[in-house]
């Protein structure tokens, strides 16, 4: 056995709580959504993905730190045969979370880490593609030789019959309306946002006076988008389709969609009752309509365009193409470079 094997067998202990750390940083990450809000989601047995990896990953550090490693390769190959369901779901939608892809990379390295080549294949070579993962002993249950092929199949047929994710969230209903928008003009901006995403506010509030010059050139219509990520998103959607119905006035659309940000990520309300109040404090005034009519039309947008996360911006440049930025900075760079398209006669 070589030097580095060696040194491998005795560190692999603390590899593992490394990183299985790291993993589960990323899911903590994710979930606090700093760069763009991701809309794969998925859970397993009604847990949100990115708390069973937790959970997961929690359970391999206690096995770890105890120095237990046929559970520790247990629990790694099961997780495999999770991956390998997760990352066909990805590829079916194409659609790809680059923190799930991160979190399993940290999950191959620990199984890596903790590999050893099995008895099994030394006794009997026929025997080779039962055990090419593996193999665990578990004496105090009288089990030895376990193929750990075995856990990755318990794994796999776990997620199969227990996973249940969606790719683009949707709004329900019958349309007959239109969706409001401000402007009008060859030229158009869709903004694809939720008030419980951070970058989209940061966005929003940045690009307020961007988008009352691109208003002012009579050539351009900017269109709203509500994703319905959070669950009260569709309530929040509500209320700013009530008070655009209410007032469509360029001032009063953003100033509602500053309300609402500020309602979901400084107040965090998670109840109409408390919304409504809220909107009331701030002298929000809204007409009740069929909101209804509008949610279709929202969702036939989200498709169309295959928003898969938020802060997403679509600029048609009318018959000159269309062109897609995500991510708050990304979406900046691409309405200045819009202006500057405007302002030069749209050569």
């Amino acid at each position: 056995m070589s030097g580095f094997a060696v040194l491998i067998k005795k560190c692999r202990h603390i590899a593992t709580i490394i990183l299985a750390l790291i993993a589960i940083g990323i899911m903590a990450y994710y979930d606090y959504c700093d760069t763009d809000c991701s809309y794969l989601k998925g859970d397993i047995f009604g847990i949100d993905l990115k708390w069973f990896g937790i959970g997961y990953m929690a359970t391999i550090i206690v096995f770890a730190a105890f120095r237990q490693t046929n559970f520790v390769r247990a629990l790694l190959a099961a997780g495999l045969g999770v991956e390998v369901h997760l990352y066909a779901f990805q590829v079916q939608n194409d659609v790809y979370c680059p923190f799930c892809l991160a979190f399993s990379v940290m999950l191959i390295a620990s199984f890596i880490i903790n590999y050893e080549v099995p008895s099994a294949w030394r006794e009997k070579r026929s025997r080779m593609w039962l055990y090419f993962l593996g193999e665990v002993d578990f004496p105090m249950f009288k089990m030895n030789k376990l193929p750990l092929l075995l856990f990755s199949l318990l794994g796999y047929l776990t997620v199969l019959f227990s996973f249940t994710g969606s790719v683009t969230p949707a709004y329900g209903q019958d349309a007959v309306r239109v969706i409001p928008s401000l402007g009008k003009g060859p030229y158009e901006v869709i903004m694809f946002a939720d008030y419980f995403c951070p970058p989209c506010r940061r966005i929003d509030t940045k690009a307020e006076s961007l988008f009352k010059e691109l208003l002012a050139t009579k050539q351009v219509k900017i269109t709203f988008v509500d994703v319905p990520f959070a669950k009260m998103t569709p309530t929040y959607a509500k209320y700013y389709l009530y008070a655009v119905n209410a007032n469509s006035s360029v001032n009063n659309v953003l100033h509602v969609r500053k309300v609402l940000f500020d309602a979901a990520q400084d107040m965090r309300i998670q109840e109409e009752g408390a919304l409504v109040s809220y909107l009331q404090v701030k002298k929000i005034i809204w007409k009740a309509m069929d909101e209804k009519s509008i949610f279709p039309l929202l969702s036939v947008a989200i498709k169309e365009h295959k928003v898969r996360s938020t802060p997403t911006c679509i600029i048609k440049y009318g018959t000159q193409g269309v062109k897609e930025y995500v991510g708050d900075d990304k979406i900046w760079d691409g309405l200045k470079l819009f202006k500057e398209y405007l302002s030069t006669g749209r050569k």
